[in-house]
Formats: C-alpha cells, structure tokens, sequence
C-alpha cells in the first residue's frame, strides 16, 4: 500500500465513522419534532402553520449565530467548540420534553414556549455542520472530499431511516411514568448528544500537525499536501473572511443549498403527517417514512463518488436537484399510497445525492478563515429554507387542508437551485491544483485566464 493510500485510509477510518455517529444525532435531535408532532400538536393545540412556523424558526436563530460560531471554531479548535455545541444542544433537545410544564410555570402559551426552545436549539447548534465540513476540508486533499461528505452527510438519511422506527415506537411509550410518547421521544434521543460533549473532548484532533496517531511519514505527506493545495487556491486569489461573506459565488452556492434543503427540511419535518394519514399506526409511520431515506443513504455515497471521479461538480448538482423536483411535483399529484412513496423515493435519490457534491463548491476557491466564513456563510443562508419550506407547507396545508400545493412549492425550489448551479462559475481545475494526479502548479496561470 502507497504512501498516500495509507495515510488517507488511517485519517478516514479515524475521523469519518465517529463524525457519521455524531451529525446523525444532531440531526435526528432537530428533526424528531417531525415524528413528535404525531402527538404533540394535539397535545399542545398547535396548528399546521404553527407547527410549522415552530419547526422551522429552528433555522432563523441558526442563521444569525452560523458565522460567528464557525470563526470561533476556527479559533478555539473543532475538538473544543464541537464539544461545547453538543452538549448545549443536549439539554435543549431534551428541554422540548417539558413545553407544558415550562409554559405553567412561565405563564406562557405552549405555543410560545415551543418557538423559543426551538430558536435556542437553533442557537446550541449553529456551527455544528459547517464546523465538521471545515474540519474535514483541514484533513482531506480535494480529491477525496465529494465522497468523504457523502459518508459523513449520510447521517441525514439514516437519521430517519434508523430514527423514523425508534421514534414511531417512542410514541407507544405513551402514559409510562406519567409522560407522552412525544416527551420520550425528545428525553430519550437527547441523551446520546450529553455522552457524545465528552467524547468528542478526548476523540478528536484539531489539525493533522496534531495527528499523534498517524505515523511520522503519514503526518509529513498529509502536511505537506494540504499545504501545497492551499498555496495553490491562494496563488489565483485569496479571500479575507468579510470578501468570502459578500462573494458573488459564495452568496451563489448558497442560493443552490437553498433550493436543496427548501425540498429536505420541508419534506421531512412533514412527511410522517403525510404518511400517517395513510391510515398508519405510529410504528408503521416510522418505517414507511424512512424508504426515501434508504435511498438517500445509498445516493449520497454513489453521487459523491461518481462526482469525485469525473472531478464534475456542477451538473451532478444539478441533475440530482431536477430529480428531486421532479419526484417531489409527481408526489403531489398522487393519491395512491404506494405510488406516492415510489416518487418521494425517486425525490430522495436527488435530495440526498446533491449535498456532498455542493460542499466540493466553496473549498475550490477558500481557504483558511475565509473558508471557515464562507462554509458557515453557505450553510446558514442555505438553511433560511428551513424555514420557509415548513412554514410554506404548514401555511399551505391550513388554507387548502392538503399537502399537494405545498409539495409543488418545494419542487420549484428544487428547480430554482438546479438553474442556479448551472449558471456557477466554477473551476474544478482550482480543487487539485497542484496535486500529482491533476493540474501542477503551472495550471495556476491557465485557470487564471479562463
């Protein structure tokens, strides 16, 4: 085994694993409100654009608080600020338990009491996503990154494909020691966060200069390969952190994760509604809620690898949003049960399959801080559309008492972010500048005029 080979297995089976682990209960901690909600509108008296309007305030607060927590990642270590994030997250994620008797006690309404504990989860978790990405750009050459963010952003779909069961049978919990289903499934599925704070602590290396695992030639290539990568991207431009924040393609490729999360998070904070009204129990929910996320799993690592190969980016990104559109507008015109998953499948290939491949977009052309900015940039106006996929959807549903409207909202999203991606400036070339198996340094000056 080479050089190169080795030391890129070690660093992947090190990091990769652990960070699937951790991002999959950060993200089921943000989105089993979705199965919650099987009970808890009931409960708390809440409406679709309520609910909505809940769920997706989560996104506003991690707007405003995105950026800066990334720069202070950059600046304190991922090991420390990781910790820090997940472990405030635990305590709110679990605090969700207890909306009625935090409303009794503060004289407000459930309702409120559910905004606010949502925008201070929004707030516990911002930094988390792009501060995993920045780290693993620190580790990984640019070669490896479209697959590498496919594993580690595979934790979305297993989320559900793993979470929808567990929390279809949290809910049959209901009564057991004087709490609802819905309460279990927030206490029980915010512990592993609290364990993981400390984990994350005594696990994680910031920076491959760190790497005392790593053997002293494996450490020497790793070093000296990400450095001639960053010198290279630097050689054509480099970018403050304020000029990545305003740069046209930055605030471009966040227009295209716009699209792709309005068509994720609008689906998945409503699909077990969806699927409940089948004529499901809770448990049937959750398994038949999780087969567009099978195939999500399955996309993410397939599309990735197939883009890193190519060394393509754009048209992956676009091609899979189209798919995603066009599942979604089918869904919607379907009243047939089977038929309506089978495109909510086919939705999942395309929803799933663009992510990793539009983080490939920013670390071409940033690096350093700047990259810490602008990833953090991308992610936090890319994730406004959780916001607005769900409340468009809850709004929609309470005006028109069904969901095929505001699927086909979520669709044009889809398509909006697929056009954009077509029209991005971006030069693969900049990715593997400099590497032994792409464009050498003199290619710096080619790229340059193009």
């Amino acid at each position: 085994m080479d050089l190169e080979t080795r030391t890129m297995t070690r660093v992947t089976a090190r990091l990769v694993p652990f960070l699937i682990v951790c991002y999959f209960i950060a993200y089921l901690d943000r989105v089993n409100v979705g199965f919650a909600a099987l009970q808890m509108n009931k409960a708390l008296d809440l409406s679709a654009s309520a609910f909505g309007f809940g769920a997706g305030i989560f996104f506003i607060a991690y707007f405003f608080f995105e950026v800066p927590s990334n720069l202070l990642l950059e600046r304190f270590g991922a090991r420390r600020w990781i910790a820090r994030i997940m472990f405030t997250w635990g305590l709110l994620a679990g605090a969700m338990a207890f909306i009625p008797h935090i409303a009794q006690w503060s004289g407000m309404s459930n309702a409120h009491v559910f905004y606010t504990l949502r925008i201070l989860l929004g707030i516990a978790e911002a930094g988390f996503f792009p501060g995993i990405i920045f780290l693993l750009t620190l580790w990984f050459p640019a070669k490896y990154r479209a697959r590498v963010v496919g594993y580690f952003m595979a934790a979305i779909p297993l989320s559900t494909v793993i979470g929808g069961p567990v929390s279809g049978s949290l809910l049959s919990m209901d009564g057991l020691a004087g709490l609802a289903g819905w309460q279990w499934v927030y206490l029980i599925e915010a512990a592993p966060a609290l364990v993981l704070a400390f984990v994350v602590l005594f696990y994680l290396t910031d920076k491959p200069t760190q790497a005392t695992w790593l053997a002293d030639d494996e450490r020497e290539w790793l070093v000296a390969r990400q450095a001639q990568e960053r010198k290279h991207r630097e050689a054509v431009h480099t970018f403050s952190v304020v000029e990545a924040l305003i740069n046209p393609r930055v605030l471009a490729v966040a227009l295209i994760y716009f699209g792709a999360n309005a068509t994720n998070y609008g689906l998945s904070f409503f699909l077990p509604q969806i699927v409940k009204a089948f004529g499901l129990t809770n448990v049937q929910t959750g398994f038949v809620t999780s087969l567009p996320y099978i195939v999500g799993v399955i996309s993410m690592v397939f599309w990735g690898r197939h883009s890193d190969r190519r060394l393509e980016r754009k048209k992956h990104v676009a091609f899979a949003l189209a798919v995603a559109a066009a599942g979604i507008a089918a869904a919607a015109g379907l009243d047939n049960p089977v038929l309506k998953m089978l495109a909510l499948s086919v939705a999942g290939f395309g929803i799933f399959g663009c992510l990793p491949v539009i983080w490939t977009l920013p670390a071409a052309f940033l690096s350093g801080a700047a990259a810490a900015g602008g990833i953090a940039a991308v992610n936090s106006l890319g994730n406004l559309a959780g916001f607005f996929g769900p409340y468009a959807m809850g709004w929609i549903k309470d005006s028109t008492g069904g969901f095929g409207a505001g699927l086909l909202c979520l669709a044009g999203a889809g398509l909006v972010g697929a056009a954009a991606a077509l029209l991005l400036h971006h030069d693969a070339a900049l990715e593997t500048m400099g590497t032994p198996d792409r464009a050498g340094p003199s290619d710096a000056h080619k790229v340059m005029g193009s």
